[in-house]
């Protein structure tokens, strides 16, 4: 039951100082408008990070099972992996070192034997390609794919012969079909040949070193690592392979929460400091309300009312500034060292609707809890001492 007495006087008492009811609720609204586009900022840097980073490497790597170095019946195992449901692809893949030399110039590598089709599925290699084709490697008998700064060390162009070799391998002579630029680090020590090629290249017939797999949200990619695992081999999803991008997420979060969080609770004692200087100033007022019959229950409601409306009320002008000014802002772009926060560069937007619920639910219940100590003290007033302006 909606208590309408206290409703009434409360809303009268904010109406009839609306100076100081205007300032606090502006107080509040700033303070949530800050909050919601923080949260729309970092909502989008989330999602960026995803799409930089995670959405491009694989979501979980299946390795050897304990004692042995490579995976054997890899095609049947890739298979049941590629089955289970929410599995997008799997790429089987033997990698190992190498040297490559070309002319006078010469350089270590690792030499990624793939199918091309699966692991342009997995990792979406084919659209790093800037010249040739990544499928040549199976098309040309010995064809390698190079990074473009590996083709830069080796001064290597499309159509040279690279000779590679390396303790226990077989030397052979690749052919330079395509090269790429991931605008990361591996496009100096990463080459690409068939994964028949590199079975031959380092002796080991029918087997791989891993298998990379690719899933339909990277959120539910440790479900399918479990699941992996019961098939007998060990499956680690990304955010084992790669700690440190979750660690980034949680640190900005928590010190995103923190600092804003600690921005509604200035805000809110703002509330608390006008509501007491009113109970100071209406103690006549009060002791009137008192002596009319209302009680001591009925004045702490009112006085708790007063801050909940203003709560309310600058919280949902709050989120309309904030919406408002995230939906025009459009991304925010900065300038970052190479790596630096997993290669984002540029911050979008995001507003989501249970944001908006939760911080407007936060303000108006954190503004109720502080109305009370000055409910409680308005309450307490003896009327006629009050009356009487003791």
């Amino acid at each position: 039951m909606i208590p309408v007495f206290e409703l009434f006087i409360a809303w009268r008492h904010l109406s009839s100082r609306k100076r100081q009811t205007i300032l606090s609720v502006l107080a509040i609204g700033l303070a949530v408008m800050i909050l919601m586009i923080s949260q729309a900022m970092m909502v989008g840097f989330t999602e960026e990070l995803y799409a930089k980073t995670i959405d491009e490497m694989p979501h979980v790597t299946v390795e050897p099972r304990s004692g042995e170095d490579y995976i054997h019946l890899y095609k049947n195992l890739a298979g049941e992996i590629r089955r289970i449901d929410c599995v997008v692809g799997a790429s089987p893949i033997l990698a190992g070192a190498a040297t490559f030399a070309h002319k006078d110039k010469s350089g270590n590598v690792i030499m990624q034997g793939i199918s091309a089709s699966d692991h342009d599925i997995v990792l979406r290699t084919g659209s790093d390609i800037t010249e040739g084709s990544l499928r040549d490697i199976e098309v040309s008998r010995s064809g390698v794919v190079l990074g473009d700064a590996l083709a830069l060390k080796l001064d290597a162009k499309i159509g040279d012969s690279i000779d590679a070799s390396f303790p226990e391998a077989k030397p052979a002579t690749l052919e330079v079909v395509g090269i790429y630029d991931s605008g990361t680090p591996q496009d100096e020590s990463v080459a690409y040949t068939s994964l028949s090629t590199a079975q031959t290249f380092f002796d080991e017939p029918g087997v791989v070193s891993i298998i990379l797999v690719r899933v339909e949200d990277p959120r539910g990619a440790e479900a399918i690592s479990s699941e992996i695992d019961s098939l007998g081999y060990p499956a680690a999803d990304w955010k084992e392979t790669n700690p440190e991008i979750m660690q980034m997420i949680m640190i900005e979060s928590i010190s995103n929460a923190i600092i804003l969080g600690l921005v509604i609770v200035i805000a809110t004692f703002g509330i608390v400091s006008t509501l007491f200087m009113v109970v100071m100033k209406k103690k006549k007022e009060i002791g009137m309300l008192m002596a009319m019959g209302a009680s001591r229950r009925s004045v702490m409601k009112i006085f708790v009312m007063e801050s909940g409306i203003m709560g309310l009320i600058g919280a949902l002008l709050g989120v309309a500034a904030g919406v408002l000014i995230a939906s025009v802002s459009g991304p925010y772009s900065f300038e970052a060292g190479e790596g630096a926060y997993g290669g984002v560069s540029t911050i979008p937007f995001i507003v989501r609707m249970e944001d908006v619920v939760v911080i407007v639910m936060f303000t108006f219940l954190l503004n109720l809890l502080a109305g009370i100590y000055p409910a409680r003290r308005a309450s307490k007033l003896d009327p006629v001492a009050a009356i009487s302006g003791e």
